[in-house]
């Protein structure tokens, strides 16, 4: 059975990809991931803050402290962060070298800006493609979704300017039209689009009165949602995918294959139960095609996806209907 697969221009001998986490922060954790079959290693994002506040700094030294005081007040703690620019980009060749493996560098931004730059510097670095995770949580009434479509697809088409190693985008589920969209971004220069990436939601408090973090760790729950766009939108387009979020268990990944993704990133089911679970998944993974007598992985990826999978109504609005009316009061319990 050959498991293997193309991502990012990568020929990987497995789609189970560990996910950007801070799995990947120390070399012993990442040599684990090794060990465990890990075929390359994502590392956690860089973000557009990070390198902001780098930039202040820079201009605070050449004019002064007072420079610029009051824009760093939107910035968060530089000690928030697990790693500097700088050190980031020491990362990225330390792992490379530690492990041969091919290292996949993430940038987190949405607007455009001097820090796109900091692409080619991972490139330099030894980084054998880029994801560029393009989370936002809109809360500006007077931006409209074109709007911000289009800004994001301006953050694409300045990185795709500065680099030329292969690039992903990772996406938040909250598009109006994301098969339209992704098809956009293919156009704009992106290898890959990763479906989808995680909020940390938040939780009301109502006895403090306050507003926390919930905790991050994904549920298998989540895994529908991806589910249902990956099949649409492997279905209408030619660009690669992948599925990230609520692959907890080996049909969890043989789903996501099935629905359109080429690969699948897991991340918190390794965060529960330690990097050598990636084994876990791989080997029930391969049980799994064997057993159905499957020979390569193109006969799996998007064998059950809009364009073939034998009703494609259940992922439309169809299906919902049909669950509406099937439902009864007697089925609701007493």
């Amino acid at each position: 059975m050959d498991l293997s697969v193309t991502w990012l221009g990568l020929r990987l001998p497995h789609p189970l990809l560990p996910g950007a986490s801070p799995l990947a922060d120390d070399l012993d954790s990442v040599r684990r991931l090794q060990d465990a079959g890990a075929p390359a290693i994502v590392l956690r994002s860089l973000f557009e803050e990070q390198l902001a506040r780098e930039q202040l700094g820079a201009l605070r030294h050449a004019w002064g402290q007072a420079a610029n005081a009051e824009a760093s007040s939107w910035l968060p703690e530089a000690e928030r962060f697990a790693f500097t620019p700088e050190e980031y980009l020491e990362h990225v060749a330390r792992v490379r070298d530690a492990t041969g493996l091919p290292v996949i560098a993430s940038l987190n931004g949405t607007t455009r800006g001097g820090w796109t730059r900091h692409a080619a510097l991972l490139q330099q670095a030894g980084a054998a493609a880029l994801e560029l995770n393009l989370f936002e949580v809109p809360t500006d009434p007077r931006e409209d979704a074109a709007s911000i479509e289009a800004r994001l697809l301006d953050v694409v088409h300045d990185v795709r300017g500065t680099v030329s190693m292969p690039l992903a985008v990772k996406l938040s589920p909250g598009f109006t039209a994301p098969a339209n969209f992704v098809a956009r971004l293919e156009q704009a220069g992106a290898d890959g689009v990763v479906l989808f990436n995680r909020g940390f939601e938040p939780e009301l408090d109502v006895e403090a009165l306050d507003v926390r973090r919930a905790p991050p760790l994904s549920t298998p729950a989540e895994l529908a949602q991806r589910l249902r766009w990956l099949a649409i939108v492997s279905a209408t387009t030619r660009v690669p995918l992948a599925c990230s979020g609520g692959v907890h268990a080996p049909l969890d990944a043989l789903r996501a294959l099935m629905a359109g993704a080429t690969v699948v990133q897991v991340v918190s089911c390794l965060l529960q139960h330690g990097p050598g679970h990636l084994r876990v998944l791989l080997d029930g993974l391969r049980f799994w095609v064997e057993d159905h007598e499957y020979t390569t992985m193109e006969q799996v990826v998007g064998s059950l996806n809009l364009a073939r999978c034998p009703d494609p109504r259940e992922y439309e609005r169809a299906n919902y209907m049909a669950q509406l009316h099937a439902w009864h009061a007697s089925d609701a319990g007493s």
